[in-house]
């Protein structure tokens, strides 16, 4: 009798999606979004950082302890090695030059002819890591030794808001970075080595339109500092994490979300990232992109098994089928918002 009353299970009715269901968006306009391939590997190799930015959805910081294995580390690269068709490995944190591996990761990845791209935060080279003090002013010459790709945040060409939002001297310091980065050839014409700014609004707004910013940095980096780069991605501050705990203390939340969808592209859609890149977490388990990784919404195949790096199988993880939240409005608003910029 007691296994009969206790195998009942009440049914409960299904939530009412909310006005913020991405998906119903799609739905709307007629979009499918499918994966189209799998040519970038981003890995998030340790949530360890010598910051705490107040807009950052990975919520690094000094104190955290996240590192990707040795072993997993070797299992990206039997990827990386197995599959032509993964072009690139796109290597992200925290700050990724504080996990001890990470020199190894990016010499051997090269040496398999990827493409490397650096999630650099700048201040690092500064700033060295934070829990063993271990100097990191070699990073320029190491980049540019393996002619990798360095893209770094810069929330803008002046102190105060740049400040403002990653601490004070933060600017100060980003632009002693990229100055050491120039001296080595980096965002220098004909050098052939890449030096990629970031942009993320300071508060709950949306980007400017990409191509006007990026000539107002250049301007001004270029008067007041003699510094160069290469291009501006503008990227949309997610409503997950640190600023979503921002945005519900400011009592902003609605407000910002009601932004994104009113700004809602359907031209945007079609380039988000997640279409043609998977994200790794620092334990292995593999996401459809960074965003979706920092609110532990795992990849999962077509017969909803999680995907992993360890049990990586090619086909598999291109058939799945992309997992969407509120936050993936961030994606779609205006021009898009990608980890290589504005998507429309």
């Amino acid at each position: 009798m007691r296994d009969a009353v206790s195998a009942v299970i009440p049914i409960r009715a299904a939530a009412a999606p909310s006005r913020y269901d991405f998906e119903t968006q799609l739905r709307r306009n007629g979009i499918d979004l499918p994966p189209l391939s799998i040519d970038t590997l981003q890995v998030n190799i340790t949530k360890l950082c010598n910051q705490a930015c107040r807009h950052c959805h990975v919520d690094a910081s000094p104190r955290r302890k996240e590192m990707l294995s040795t072993e997993g580390i070797e299992k990206c690269l039997e990827i990386l090695g197995r599959h032509p068709q993964i072009a690139k490995l796109d290597i992200t944190g925290g700050a990724p030059e504080l996990h001890p591996g990470f020199d190894a990761f990016v010499e051997r990845a090269v040496a398999l002819g990827k493409h490397v791209m650096v999630r650099h935060n700048l201040t690092v080279q500064l700033d060295g890591n934070p829990q063993t003090g271990e100097s990191k002013e070699y990073l320029p010459a190491f980049f540019a030794r393996n002619r990798a790709e360095v893209i770094s945040s810069l929330p803008y060409y002046q102190a105060y808001f740049t400040d403002a939002q990653r601490g004070a001297g933060v600017f100060g310091k980003s632009v002693e970075a990229m100055r050491r980065l120039n001296a080595e050839g980096y965002g220098v014409e004909g050098s052939g080595l890449t030096l990629n700014l970031v942009y993320n609004p300071v508060g709950p707004y949306l980007p400017a339109a990409q191509t006007g910013l990026e000539a107002d940095y250049k301007r001004e980096l270029k008067s007041k500092f003699g510094l160069v780069f290469n291009s501006l991605y503008t990227i949309t501050n997610m409503p997950i994490n640190r600023f979503r705990l921002h945005l519900d203390k400011s009592g902003q939340y609605e407000s910002y979300m009601d932004k994104l969808l009113a700004a809602f592209n359907p031209a945007a859609a079609a380039g988000i990232m997640c279409r043609s890149l998977v994200s790794v977490g620092h334990d292995g388990r593999i996401y459809d992109c960074d965003f979706n990784q920092m609110l532990e919404m795992d990849a999962a195949d077509t017969k909803g098994r999680g995907l992993s790096i360890f049990d990586f199988d090619f086909d598999r993880v291109l058939g799945r089928r992309i997992r969407f939240g509120e936050h993936c409005l961030g994606c779609t608003a205006g021009a898009g918002s990608s980890c290589g910029g504005a998507t429309a």
